[in-house]
Parts: structure tokens; sequence; C-alpha cells
């Protein structure tokens, strides 16, 4: 396959990109939430909603990506339970365990200055028992010293959320695809088109503002239904598949690099092509370990 077109537009999307940075990081918002902001906390947020400032996101599992995310100046870095298709393999994100979530967190912590570190709660650790959501919220906590629990769901998991905030910690919430869910809706297409689920949506984001959310993901639904939850709503509303009209973005970490190319979903834009820079470098290093090109005379101790 050829990606040299791919990589024409994206040289000029770069080119695009680097004149914004340039804006956003120098003297064009030099007063603007994101810039002033050396510690990135939930209250940042909400001030960054108030000022009309979009809320950036990523995903990051290990310590070595984490550091450069963070570097590069995300806002929000999510251990996503993501890490169960990208770093593992799994076809869904059921099979991560707390064990598992606590392990990615506690290398991306290590990782972080500035960006606010929110880690998911695996399925099985919160929905149906509050006092099983607690303990596990509390373990993530204590053994990642991560910042922040996202939990997916509404009104029905509203008990466990306001239990986890009585012990301080934050909460951020999940509506619309809730990939936990995916034996429940058997599918990854776009949620609540119909007027009945999209109330539903609605409702529920609300609820989750009232228990004590500081934020909410919305992932995969209609951008007219995500541009109506956010109105009505004082927390930031962070969207992945929820278009434009949100106060932030989320992405998977290796989608946006172009690590994973066998999943193109709409709302995608990857930023590189990884996976074929990584390709050629490996077969470059095994052709020339098999010349006997490498190691050369530069790259060998003399006695």
């Amino acid at each position: 396959m050829n990606f040299r077109p791919m990589f024409s537009a994206s040289l000029t999307r770069q080119n695009e990109r680097r004149r914004r940075i340039e804006n956003t990081a120098g003297g064009g918002r030099s007063m603007s939430v994101y810039s002033e902001a050396r510690k990135v906390t939930t209250h940042t947020l909400q001030e960054m909603k108030r000022a009309g400032e979009k809320i950036t996101m990523l995903t990051a599992y290990d310590y070595s990506l984490a550091r450069l995310v963070d570097q590069a100046g995300v806002d929000v870095i999510l251990v996503g339970d993501s890490a169960s298709n990208v770093m593992a393999g799994q076809a869904t994100t059921v099979p991560m365990t707390l064990d598992h979530m606590i392990y990615h967190a506690q290398c991306v912590e290590r990782a972080v200055d500035r960006a606010l570190l929110v880690v998911d709660m695996p399925f099985g650790t919160y929905q149906g028992n509050s006092r099983q959501a607690l303990d596990s919220a509390i373990r993530i906590m204590k053994e990642s010293s991560g910042h922040a629990v996202k939990l997916e769901g509404g009104a029905e998991i509203v008990e466990s959320v306001e239990r986890i905030l009585t012990a301080g910690i934050p909460v951020m919430g999940h509506l619309g695809l809730t990939p936990q869910s995916i034996y429940k809706f058997g599918t990854y297409s776009v949620r609540a088109k119909e007027e009945e689920e999209a109330e539903k949506l609605i409702a529920d984001a609300k609820v989750l503002e009232a228990a004590g959310c500081f934020a909410i993901v919305l992932e995969k639904i209609p951008r007219d239904l995500a541009k109506r939850v956010s109105a009505a709503l004082s927390i930031p509303t962070i969207g992945i598949g929820a278009g434009p009209d949100v106060d932030g973005q989320v992405l998977v970490l290796h989608d946006l690099l172009g690590i994973t190319m066998d999943f193109s979903p709409r709302f995608l834009r990857r930023y590189l092509n990884l996976a074929e820079e990584i390709d050629g470098a490996i077969k470059g290093y095994c052709a020339d370990v098999r010349s006997g090109d490498f190691p050369n005379d530069e790259e060998s101790y003399t006695s």
C-alpha cells in the first residue's frame, strides 16, 4: 500500500499545526488557562471550560510514551482499559483486571509531571456494588498515585460514583458507546441516534453532574446531541467521535500515531504512520545484521 499521498497531505497539516502550536504556546494565548497551568487539576479543566479553551486528552499505558505525551503539553492522560486492545491484543476491554490497570497506571504516573492522570476502572470492579467500587478506586489511588478514576454508565452506576466521591476521589463519567458493555450492544456503531436513547443520555449526564463528576467522556454519538449535552452541563465534556462542539477531545495514542493500523473509524485522525516507519527500521536492522554491516568499526569497542 502506498502511503505517500497521505504523507504529503499530512505534511501540509503538520505545517498548519506548527503555526497553531506557536500561537497556542507563545504569545497568542499568553494569559490562557492552558498556558498558565503548571499542574493540571480538575479545577483547571473547569476553568478551561469557562474560558472556552479546548481540553486535550490522550491515552498512555507505559512510561516511555507517557513521558512524551506529558512533555508535549497534553492536559489529561487517560490510562485506559483500551490497553486490553492495543497492549494485550484482546478483542474487547472486558478482560482487563484491576491489577492490570494499576500496573499500567504505575508506569504512566512515573512519567507525568503536568497532566491530570485519570485511570479507567475496569469491568466488574464497580457495577452493582458500590462498596466494591469504593475499594477498587481506593486501590487505584493508593497503589498507582493516579489523580482520578473513570467509570462507564449513567444512572445505573450513580451509587458507585457517589460512594467513591465520599473518599475524596475525583470521578470522570463516560456515556454513549461504553466499550465495557459491548456484549449488551452487540456492535460498536454510533449510539443515541434515536430520540429515546438521546434523552436518556442527556438525563444520565445531568445525573452524573449532580452526583459530583468533574467531567464526562462522550463516545461515538451524533454531534448535535453532544452539543446539546455540553451546553446543558457546567462540567467539561470530552468527546471521541462526538464532533467538535464538546469541551475537549480524546484519542487512543496508538491510533493517533499510526501504530495500530487495523482500526480506522471515521472520527480518527492519524498524525503519523509509525507502523510503516517501524517496519522500515526493523527491516533495515535485519538487513544490516545479515550483511555484516552492523555493527561497524565505529559501533565496536577497541581494547
